[in-house]
């Protein structure tokens, strides 16, 4: 069967976003994505709420993604699902469903890592460019910062991570410092555009190799906004923007040091980013600003960089094609490693 010819119906659901993707080769046909804003109230994702709405949402998005790519469930080929990481009741919906079509249309499925489906994002064809192997990623998100070394679509290593919070943890809690509703991330960028990056310093950790550390930043942080609104209650109201560029800047100047680091080591200038925190406009900037040096600087369409079922369906043509198929037998993975 050519490549061109084989259609993957991709199911993400992972977190709070329900998503269907209908893909064929390499082209996306349809993906559709139900965010889930009933989390914004409690200043985070709820488990218990996210696993209900996932069972609310999948049937409606699997109709609209099926109407949009006109295909039908009898023309899909193979079911591509997350097996991990992520919120296991969230993943039990996904993967229930994803068994139960594989089981009534006698369709093969494909187990996806989340993770990993970040980074073959960037092959899917209506983006601007494609890497070439081999090529480093900087995978950034609310659960996970990583640089991979990517050599094939099916050979990736971690070479650097986090040892405490995710990049977009960081961003989520310094906005909630800022009394910012959640999600805050996006908020951040927003109000750091109109800012002075340097008005207010903070320190960018140094961790051995190139793993990464959030915490200190954000105890930072902390102590920097009690400290200045006990001599000033209005503070943060005053200087919203400029604590936005100045927390912004700092994140954004851990994320590249490190990645500098591995450039040079690896003797690697093809360069990409991935996941929900790749849409941050300074991130894009300064990375951009790297093809200066020489990088080769890839960075996905927005509708690829948060949670989508896209990026799943293009893991999936990519196992599907090398034999890799997934056993009803096998649960779901929270803690799916990469």
């Amino acid at each position: 069967m050519a490549d061109k010819q084989i259609i993957i119906l991709g199911i993400e659901s992972s977190c709070d976003d329900t998503s269907i993707a209908v893909l064929k080769g390499r082209r996306i046909l349809s993906n559709f994505v139900a965010n889930q804003e009933i989390h914004a109230e409690f200043g985070g994702v709820v488990p218990e709420l996210a696993s209900r709405a996932h069972q609310q949402n999948i049937i409606p998005v699997i109709e609209k993604g099926l109407k949009e790519a006109n295909c039908t469930l009898q023309d899909i080929d193979a079911i591509a699902y997350t097996r991990g990481p992520g919120l296991l009741g969230s993943l039990l919906v996904g993967s229930s469903f994803a068994k139960g079509l594989s089981i009534g249309l006698n369709k093969p499925l494909v187990e996806v890592n989340h993770m990993k489906a970040h980074i073959l994002a960037h092959f899917i064809e209506d983006n601007a460019s494609t890497p070439n192997f081999p090529f480093l990623c900087l995978t950034v998100s609310g659960g996970h910062t990583q640089i991979v070394l990517v050599k094939s679509p099916l050979q990736m290593e971690v070479i650097g991570t986090t040892i405490d919070d995710a990049v977009g943890e960081a961003f989520d809690k310094a906005a909630k410092m800022m009394e910012l509703p959640y999600p805050g991330g996006p908020l951040i960028d927003k109000y750091a555009k109109l800012g002075n990056p340097n008005a207010f310093p903070f320190k960018i950790s140094n961790m051995k190799g190139y793993n990464y550390s959030f915490s200190g930043l954000k105890t930072g942080i902390l102590y920097f906004l009690r400290k200045n609104k006990e001599l000033n209650s209005n503070f943060i109201q005053e200087n919203m923007n400029d604590i936005c560029a100045s927390v912004q800047h700092t994140i954004v100047a851990t994320l590249l040091k490190k990645l500098e680091k591995a450039v040079t080591d690896f003797d690697i200038k093809e360069v990409a980013i991935a996941g929900g925190v790749s849409a941050n406009s300074e991130l894009r900037k300064q990375l951009k600003a790297k093809k200066e040096d020489g990088w080769i600087i890839h960075l996905p369409n927005f509708e690829y960089c948060t949670d989508n079922g896209a990026m799943i369906a293009m893991a999936g043509q990519f196992l599907f094609q090398n034999g890799s198929i997934g056993s009803l037998k096998n649960p779901p993975n929270p803690r799916m490693k990469f």
